[in-house]
């Protein structure tokens, strides 16, 4: 893969797998380390082109980084910063916020089926879970959420 094309991939898809790992990680400089992680091994040829599945490969690639560490020595017990990732344009809204307070694996599941679009399928491959568990996730944080933020959705 040449380099426009990686700074293509880069513009398109940067903020989706920083948003990611942020929202996994709630560490700012974590997040920082995984996107960059990420897009170099697309630069070192680790990903095989299969057009239009590259966003679903950087954000796999992404959750996997998170997951290994998460589960490292050093980030056990470790405290989630009170950074919200926000969506381009987004203003940190009280609902953002709130998904925000979710604890990670209902927080993982949210941000991609809600902010990334991406449906339970997809969700479910990124993460890897069961589909059946992406959608018990996403009925649990609704209900959270709506406790939270006393809403009916």
């Amino acid at each position: 893969m040449d380099r426009d094309e990686i700074l293509r991939l880069f513009g398109l898809y940067g903020d989706d797998v920083y948003r990611l790992a942020l929202s996994m990680l709630g560490s700012r400089q974590d997040a920082e380390d995984v996107c960059q992680s990420v897009f170099l091994k697309l630069c070192e040829g680790r990903m095989r082109r299969r057009e239009g599945r590259e966003k679903a490969w950087l954000l796999t690639c992404a959750a996997n980084q998170c997951r290994n560490l998460l589960r490292s020595p050093a980030r056990q017990g470790q405290e989630l910063s009170e950074e919200i990732p926000a969506k381009p344009g987004g203003d940190g809204s009280e609902v953002l916020e709130a998904v925000w307070r979710l604890p990670e694996k209902y927080r993982a599941v949210v941000h991609l089926y809600c902010f990334e679009g991406l449906n339970q399928t997809e969700t479910a491959k990124i993460l890897k879970i069961t589909r059946t568990a992406v959608q018990t996730r996403l009925q649990r944080a609704r209900e959270m959420l709506r406790k939270e933020l006393d809403y009916e959705f």
